[in-house]
C-alpha cells in the first residue's frame, strides 16, 4: 500500500452492510419456504418489503461510498480515472457474479435435490438462449423483467443495476463540475421517467419498461452521492445542514421513525423507495462520519460480517434451499433450526470465498486504486 494515498475508512459501514444483508436473507428464507409450501410469512406486507429494502439500503451505501472516493480522488489528483475504477469494480465484483452465474445455470441444475418446483431444470434449459446472455453481459436485472426468473441467480439484479450505474458514475462525475447538480437532475431525471411510464396506458412493452424501471433504481444510489456530498463539503451551508442531521435530537428521531415507518408497512404509492432512501443516507453519514453518533455498532464480529457481505449476499440462496432440503432429509424442520442453520452455512461459505477466492482479486484492484479505502485502510 502507498503510504502517500489518501485513506478513508468509515465507522460502522461494514456493520450497516451486514445487516442489509441479514434482512434480505431473513426475506428469502420466508420466499423459499412458501415455494416448498411450509408454513411461513411470506404473505406478511412487511416480510416482502423489508427484502427490497435492504437490496436499497446496499444501493444507497454504494452510492455514498463511491461518490465520497470519486471526490477524494479528484481532491487528490485533480481528475478521474475512469478506466482505474472499471478496474477496481472488474476485480471486486465479477469474480464471484459469474462464479454464481456458472453455478445457476450449469451446476445446480444438475443436482436433482436442488430443483423443485417452478424452477425445475426443465425450465432452465428451455430459457438458457434468452436468458445466459443478459446475464453474460451483466443484465441480469433486463433479464429478470423481461424473462422468467432463474431462482438461484435471482438476486443478481441488483448486482447488474449496480454495474450499469456504475459505468457511467465516474465519467459523470469527472465530467461535471457542480455535483450537487449532478445528484439532484440524475435523481430528478429518473423519477420524471419512471413517472411517466407508471401512468402510460398499460400494455405488455410498458409494463417490461415498468419491471426494468424498478430493477435499476438510480435515484436511490444517487440520494447516497448527496449524502457523500454533505459529508465531504465544508462550506457554510452544508455545515449547518450538517450541524442539523449531526444533532441526536435528529438521529434518535430518523432512527425510531425509519423502525416504525417499516414494522407499520409504510409504503406510499410512488416514493417511499426515495423516502426510505433519504432516512437511510441520514443514518448513515451519522453512523459513517458523525462521533457523536447515539452509539456505535463498531464491533469486531459485525466488521468482519460487513467485510463478507457480499458473499453472504451472493450465496445465501443456494444455502437457503440446501438448508430447507438437509432439515427434510432428517425430518426435523422448523424455524428454530432453520435460521441459525442457514446463518451459520452462508457465513462458512462466504468465509471460505471471501478468503481463498476474493481476496486475490481484491488484493490485484489495490494497484488501480487511488484512495485507499474499507478494509484495506486497516490491513
Amino acid at each position: 500500500m502507498d503510504e502517500t494515498q489518501p485513506k478513508i475508512y468509515f465507522k460502522n459501514l461494514n456493520a450497516i452492510r451486514f445487516l442489509a444483508a441479514f434482512v434480505v436473507i431473513c426475506h428469502h428464507i420466508e420466499q423459499n419456504k412458501s415455494h416448498f409450501n411450509l408454513p411461513n410469512y411470506w404473505h406478511n406486507a412487511v416480510v416482502v418489503m423489508v427484502g427490497r429494502l435492504g437490496v436499497i439500503l446496499f444501493f444507497v451505501i454504494s452510492g455514498f461510498l463511491i461518490t465520497y472516493l470519486l471526490l477524494k480522488e479528484k481532491e487528490a489528483t485533480n481528475t478521474i480515472a475512469v478506466k482505474d475504477f472499471y478496474f477496481r469494480r472488474i476485480f471486486r465484483i465479477w469474480p464471484l457474479y459469474f462464479l454464481i452465474v456458472f453455478l445457476a445455470f450449469f451446476i445446480l441444475p444438475n443436482i436433482n435435490s436442488m430443483n423443485f418446483g417452478e424452477f425445475d431444470r426443465k425450465i432452465i434449459w428451455e430459457n438458457i438462449r434468452i436468458n445466459l446472455p443478459f446475464y453474460l453481459i451483466l443484465l441480469p436485472n433486463l433479464a429478470i423483467s423481461q424473462f422468467n426468473s432463474l431462482h438461484f441467480a435471482s438476486h443478481l439484479w441488483s448486482i447488474g443495476a449496480e454495474e450499469q450505474f456504475y459505468l457511467v458514475w465516474p465519467v459523470l462525475n469527472k465530467k461535471v463540475q457542480n455535483k450537487w447538480l449532478l445528484m439532484v437532475s440524475v435523481i430528478v431525471f429518473y423519477l420524471v421517467i419512471k413517472y411517466i411510464f407508471w401512468y402510460w396506458p398499460d400494455s405488455k412493452f410498458i409494463s417490461r419498461v415498468n419491471g426494468f424501471l424498478y430493477s435499476i433504481p438510480i435515484d436511490c444510489m444517487a440520494i447516497g452521492g448527496l449524502f457523500a456530498l454533505i459529508i465531504y463539503e465544508k462550506t457554510k451551508i452544508v455545515d449547518k445542514i450538517k450541524a442539523f442531521l449531526f444533532a441526536k435530537p435528529t438521529q434518535w428521531i430518523v432512527f425510531f421513525g425509519t423502525i416504525l415507518l417499516i414494522i407499520n408497512n409504510f409504503h406510499p404509492f410512488y416514493l417511499h423507495e426515495e423516502i426510505y432512501s433519504i432516512l437511510f443516507g441520514i443514518l448513515i453519514i451519522n453512523f459513517a462520519g458523525n462521533e457523536n453518533r447515539i452509539f456505535s455498532m463498531d464491533y469486531k464480529i459485525l466488521n468482519y460480517l460487513g467485510k463478507i457481505s457480499y458473499g453472504l449476499y451472493m450465496y445465501h440462496l443456494i444455502l437457503v434451499v440446501f438448508s430447507i432440503k438437509i432439515l427434510f432429509y432428517f425430518g426435523i424442520f422448523n424455524n428454530f433450526l432453520l435460521y441459525p442453520l442457514v446463518l451459520i452455512l452462508t457465513i462458512l461459505v462466504a468465509s471460505i470465498s471471501y478468503e481463498y477466492f476474493e481476496l486475490p482479486y481484491i488484493r490485484r484492484k489495490q494497484k488501480y486504486s487511488k484512495v485507499q479505502s474499507g478494509d484495506n485502510v486497516n490491513q
